[in-house]
């Protein structure tokens, strides 16, 4: 016997909660300017302008390295918050928003491939396991013409 779907309403009310605090309830991820593109279930991305506030170098004019692993991480989070709300399909976005009351990052690893050059930036984020208690993911970080710039791999708790 499978677990009763949320209807279409129900997804997109939940896929508006995702964004809401995601966008806007995690301030940080205001000040990095991070906008949602997909909270689709195997389709996590958002993308970020560059902005005079998030050079790391000032004769480069190239995106700061804590910039890219805190959009990382954060991209890690949404994830897993997507994964999870997958894995219980009948839970009403109240139920679902409630589960990620206790996730935190545990270990994030990056790998800086390139400089941080770009007018904006598209950062991917796919779940490799999720467990009871522990989430891993992985993470990809794009400029505007599509180069790889760095990846991530994080572990974060869940429960």
């Amino acid at each position: 016997m499978t677990a009763e779907r949320r209807d279409a309403a129900e997804q997109a009310r939940l896929d508006t909660a995702l964004v809401e605090l995601f966008e806007h309830r995690i301030v940080f991820n205001q000040v990095l300017g991070l906008k949602i593109s997909s909270v689709a279930h195997g389709d996590v991305r958002a993308t970020f302008p560059m902005r005079h506030e998030l050079i790391g170098h000032a004769g480069y004019g190239r995106l700061h390295g804590g910039v890219i692993s805190a959009v990382l991480d954060a991209m890690g989070g949404l994830a897993l918050m997507v994964a999870i709300a997958e894995q219980h399909p009948q839970d009403h976005t109240l139920q679902v928003m409630q589960r990620f009351s206790k996730m935190a990052t545990i270990d994030l690893r990056v790998d800086f491939l390139r400089q941080g050059l770009g007018e904006h930036f598209v950062a991917t984020a796919d779940v490799t396991r999720l467990g009871s208690r522990i989430g891993n993911t992985q993470m990809r970080l794009l400029n505007d013409q599509g180069t790889l710039l760095a990846t991530g791999a994080g572990a974060y708790v869940v429960a």
